[in-house]
């Protein structure tokens, strides 16, 4: 496949682009400072550009097989990074024609799935330490699912810089019960499977260990 990766240096995101060049794909990093990318081949390109510059975007997700926006906040301070992404990536494929996207938002901010003490215990602490970040995640999938384009929505839950495992449970019913963590490295590979499957178009699925 031809891929091209938004939030090319974050921990999915690296971590989508190694495992990409390693199965053979071609891939397209999209970053601000290529010295924080730790990847490197033949089939990478690199394109240093921000979310405003259009033109430079639409190059990058021209003739795409899938685009992925890894984006996400650093901090606890307010954000907009996932909702800008979303809106860049969108904005690009129309004026590319291209058409497949995967958004990594979270599973936080939502309980279908959830047991009751994660549901009216956990979740209420957590939604209000990461508010900025959930509002923002839950404003770019309205604007994804608005869209016309062939999306996907992945939400893991907590994030670890564990191994690559493999083992990965996915749901497109609610969060996956039980499992509230899974390695960055197993999110990208749920996303590296999830662009060429067809059935996951128009759907959000939740991830975690499985």
């Amino acid at each position: 496949m031809k891929l091209t990766v938004l939030g090319a240096t974050g921990g999915v995101g690296s971590e989508v682009v190694k495992q990409a060049l390693a199965a053979g794909h071609h891939v397209t990093a999209v970053v601000r400072d290529p010295s924080r990318l730790t990847a490197e081949g033949e089939r990478l390109d690199v394109v240093v550009a921000g979310l405003s510059e259009h033109g430079a975007l639409t190059e990058a997700v021209s003739g795409r097989d899938a685009v992925i926006s890894a984006l996400g906040a650093r901090d606890r301070n307010p954000t907009t990074v996932v909702t800008d992404g979303v809106r860049a990536a969108l904005a690009a494929l129309g004026s590319a024609g291209s058409r497949r996207l995967l958004v990594v938002t979270a599973s936080g901010p939502f309980v279908d799935g959830d047991p009751f003490f994660t549901r009216n215990v956990v979740k209420p602490i957590l939604g209000r330490i990461l508010r900025h970040a959930f509002a923002d995640m839950v404003a770019a999938e309205r604007i994804v699912r608005a869209s016309d384009v062939d999306w996907t929505i992945v939400r893991p839950p907590r994030l670890l810089n564990g191994p690559h495992t493999g083992v990965i449970a996915a749901s497109t019913e609610g969060n996956v019960p039980g499992s509230y963590s899974l390695n960055r490295a197993d999110v990208a590979d749920y996303l590296l499977r999830a662009a060429s499957d067809d059935s996951l178009i128009r759907q959000t699925v939740a991830i975690a260990h499985g």
